[in-house]
């Protein structure tokens, strides 16, 4: 949330509530007089919207099996060079399969899996330097989505 303050002209008034509107998710613009007797100062808080998260089955559609990427990821860092460092799409595909597993577990270990798959989307959040604030499983479903649909 943050506040707004605009100074303007009171016949662009329309335009900049629908602008705000159209933008932010606001409270009512409050609308008071300028110091100056012509301008109107507009106030209002605005909010950031909630970006669209595809649903689980909508990011792993047409993902390989969890046992094929549990297989990628172990052989992919076991065949990484010391000191090499492993790349985003390493820790995208494994923060996936582990959220991918958190979705089936069937109540055993459901609560460490569940942990595990979201410590690993702060990691990938981390390492994308996002300033997104919001459930790490839901930013690594929307960035596996955009990652399978342009990989």
């Amino acid at each position: 949330m943050f506040d707004i303050r605009i100074i303007c002209d009171p016949a662009d008034e329309p335009e900049i509530t629908q602008a705000l509107t159209a933008a932010f998710d606001c409270d009512p613009i409050e609308r008071r007089p300028a110091r100056d007797g012509y301008r109107v100062r507009l106030y209002t808080k605005a909010f950031h919207p909630e970006p669209s998260w595809p649903t689980p089955q909508q990011a792993y559609a047409d993902a390989p099996s969890i046992s094929n990427e549990i297989g990628w990821t172990t052989e992919t860092s076991a065949h990484t060079p010391i000191g090499q460092g492993l790349d985003r799409e390493y820790f995208l595909r494994k923060a996936a399969v582990l959220d991918r597993m958190a979705l089936t577990a069937d109540g055993r270990d459901a609560d460490d899996t569940v942990l595990a798959a979201a410590e690993a989307g702060r990691i990938l959040m981390r390492l994308d330097d996002t300033a997104v604030t919001c459930d790490p499983r839901h930013y690594v479903r929307q960035q596996y989505a955009h990652w399978a649909t342009h990989h």
